[in-house]
């Protein structure tokens, strides 16, 4: 009979230790009932780890597995190559769940908000942690929309691995580019999941040759496919040379076999995958010194001798330094070769301990994450990931410790530890990330609350999603009072207003929606400007003589600079005052009120009257800028977007004679299977709207990716039908 029973609640209430000796058996299942884990409608969860039937397994057990046995892992891909269907198979196989979830029936994991269910789109990443195979892995499935860029970002940046899903049919696609790249900031190993196998036009020499040629990346090939289209069936594993064949009876691609090839009833099929094995212990042994002083001794004469356990160490090794990225194949959405994928995640992407990371992260209450549910953990050992709540006054990026005392004993003992790379830095510097960089906003609209005495909720809100959210900006118009909400693109801005009405309850109003211009000069121009006010008793005087330029690069924010009779004993005050007064000058030029930029000034005299406070410098320094701005030839900056348009050849002529209408210039025009790819430049202003144009064109068959490229001049023709479309209406940032 059991003495005591302890549950552990995933709602976060407090569960008592309840004695059951002298319990009646109907109050036990009772009592039981009561403490099963919440599960939302519609989806069937299994047990949480560490919740296996009515066994429970020690906490430690659950937070704190072996850190060897530990995979940090992200998920991402262009939009629609079926990160989302992968990650809810994964989730599956796993046994996180027991029934399989699906994007257009709205009911997956990970896409829990109600706008990413609508859309069927991944919008906010989530992280979910699950077991397979005695590993805990850490998985978050990431946004593949462009205006959801920094969602990425902000997950790669501590992530130890990931995997890059590929649409087979189209290979590397414009946003899997950005992923890529961003994945290379961050020296993240990864390997790549060929999807969609079983889609018609699918072609896994082509997705490899793509992912060659355009990431410059060398793949590893890892499998072959056994058909492809709809003839796709199953895999074979080019390591062990065996075939995985999915049963068409099993409906959730559980039940599959795993048969060695054989010389009688596989000639073919052995042939080739022995020649790819060849291939790809060749193409190791040239990226691995140790491997290869492996291959050239002991098996140098049969390549069929060398343990697949040899090669998958040597692979797992190539993944960590980054020389090549191992490729894998299957369709998701038919339960195919998923299964696979997770022992590649396990095998060849790395542990927390084999990645270095120069910083502490100590944290008060944790939470585990499992997607939209969250269970409070007491402690967490390195390698994990957790969420924190109840932090007011941190955003993405920051870097957390308990106190200053144990930032700096971290920092010592990093230095007894040989940590060498950074010894000039400050000891708090060596524990920094490097930080989040936000992409400037290209879009902007007005957003009124319903009433005046709304304005106190509606300013809590964007302050909240923009701790959550730093690509979104808000600032307010001087002249009108208006709050200005800046956001990347369409339908950021758009889920932005939605979440304010579901998360906050306000039924906000969004004006029309308007182009992020900047301006710049064109020419050379000299200013003089002079504060004499008397406040109180003190008199405050300043002269300020200065130059404006154009900038010969491209710069965001204007470069100063100090004529030599000027800089010599300048007050470190008086130079951030100088500072703040040309940024705020900067910030709104005289065209349209928009952000100044490739501007380069430079302070010739600056004379201040003795207690002159450094408010009024400030004040005296950007009434002169913004005279100077004003003296000077002005030229409008719009913002260019790169674009990559999909569509089928018999749609090309309409698709092509509408960009030309939207000021676009075409690049090129490639050719994949019975698509055409058309490349090209087009202004932002011209593409609000697109989505909705190119369906009615193409009767929905298109499909289309858009990143900014920069900012370019108008001709003079646009702007001038720009300024008269903005005259007489109040200028905004």
């Amino acid at each position: 009979m059991l003495s005591n029973l302890r549950k552990f609640g995933v709602n976060n209430k407090k569960i008592p230790i309840l004695n059951i000796n002298n319990m009646p058996c109907s109050k036990i299942r009772a009592i039981l009932k009561r403490l099963k884990p919440y599960v939302p409608p519609g989806r069937n969860y299994s047990s949480l780890p560490g919740l296996v039937g009515n066994d429970i397994k020690s906490l430690h057990s659950i937070i704190s597995p072996p850190i060897a046995k530990i995979r940090n892992i992200g998920i991402m891909a262009h939009i629609d190559a079926g990160k989302t269907t992968t990650t809810e198979r994964i989730l599956y196989y796993s046994g996180y769940t027991r029934s399989l979830g699906d994007v257009d029936d709205g009911d997956t994991v990970t896409d829990f908000m109600a706008q990413e269910r609508e859309r069927g789109i991944t919008i906010q990443s989530a992280a979910v942690t699950f077991d397979w195979k005695g590993y805990r892995v850490n998985l978050i499935d990431t946004p593949g929309h462009v205006d959801f860029t920094l969602e990425v970002e902000r997950c790669l940046r501590v992530l130890d691995g990931a995997v890059a899903v590929f649409d087979a049919s189209a290979g590397v696609e414009a946003q899997t580019l950005t992923v890529w790249r961003q994945a290379d900031k961050h020296k993240v190993p990864r390997i790549c999941f060929l999807n969609k196998m079983d889609k018609t036009g699918a072609s896994f020499k082509y997705a490899v040759e793509s992912i060659r040629e355009k990431l410059k990346a060398k793949p590893l090939l890892l499998q072959l496919p056994l058909g492809e289209g709809k003839a796709f069936e199953g895999v074979v594993d080019v390591v062990s040379k065996e075939k995985l064949v999915w049963n068409r009876k099993s409906e959730d691609g559980k039940d599959f076999e795993r048969k060695p090839l054989l010389e009688m009833s596989d000639a073919k099929l052995l042939k080739e995958t022995t020649e790819a094995r060849n291939a790809l212990i060749e193409q190791v042994a040239d990226l691995d010194d140790e491997f290869a002083d492996l291959v050239l001794g002991e098996f140098s004469e049969n390549f069929d001798l060398l343990p697949a356990e040899k090669l998958q160490t040597a692979i797992h090794r190539v993944t960590l330094a980054q020389t090549a990225v191992p490729v894998l194949c299957g369709s998701a959405l038919k339960n195919k070769g998923v299964q696979p994928l997770l022992d590649a995640i396990t095998m060849y992407l790395p542990s927390p301990e084999e990645r270095n990371y120069e910083f502490l992260e100590r944290i008060s209450r944790l939470l585990l994450p499992f997607a939209d549910q969250h269970i409070e953990i007491p402690s967490l050992t390195a390698g994990n990931i957790a969420l924190t709540v109840g932090l007011k006054h941190t955003a993405t990026g920051d870097t957390i410790a308990s106190s200053k005392s144990s930032a700096l004993a971290a920092a010592r003992r990093a230095e007894r530890e040989g940590e060498k790379k950074h010894r000039q830095n400050s000891e708090a510097e060596r524990l920094l990330l490097a930080g989040v960089e936000i992409p400037e906003p290209v879009f902007f609209c007005t957003i009124e609350p319903p009433s005046v005495a709304k304005q106190p909720d509606l300013d809590y809100a964007l302050k909240c999603l923009q701790r959550e959210d730093p690509s979104l900006k808000v600032k307010l118009d001087p002249d009108s009072g208006q709050t200005i909400l800046c956001g990347m693109g369409e339908l950021h801005i758009e889920i932005i207003h939605d979440r304010i009405k579901r998360e906050y309850g306000l039924e906000t109003y969004l004006g029309p929606l308007q182009v992020a211009y900047r301006e710049t000069i064109l020419n050379v121009v000299h200013a003089t400007d002079t504060l004499d006010r008397t406040l109180g008793d003190k008199r405050h005087l300043v002269t300020v003589e200065l130059e404006v330029k154009p900038n010969e690069t491209c710069c965001v924010t204007p470069v100063l600079k100090y004529a030599g009779c000027v800089s010599e004993d300048l007050p470190k005050a008086s130079q951030e005052a100088i500072e703040n007064g040309i940024h705020s000058a900067c910030l709104q030029g005289p065209l349209l009120g928009s952000p100044i930029q490739d501007v380069a000034i430079t302070l010739h005299s600056l004379i201040i009257h003795p207690g002159t406070s450094t408010t009024m410098i400030s004040a005296c320094v950007s009434r002169c800028v913004q005279k100077a701005l004003k003296k000077a030839d002005k030229q409008v900056l719009e913002p260019l977007m790169n674009l990559e348009v999909t569509v089928p050849g018999d749609y090309l002529s309409p698709v092509l004679a509408d960009l030309a209408q939207r000021r676009g210039t075409i690049q090129e025009i490639q050719t994949r299977q019975e698509n055409k790819i058309v490349i090209g430049f087009v202004p932002l202003a011209e593409i609000m709207g697109y989505s909705t144009v190119l369906r009615t064109l193409t009767s929905g068959s298109a499909t289309f990716a858009l990143e900014l490229s920069n900012y370019q001049a108008m001709n003079p023709q646009d702007q001038s039908i720009l300024l008269s479309r903005r005259s007489g209406l109040t200028q905004v940032l």
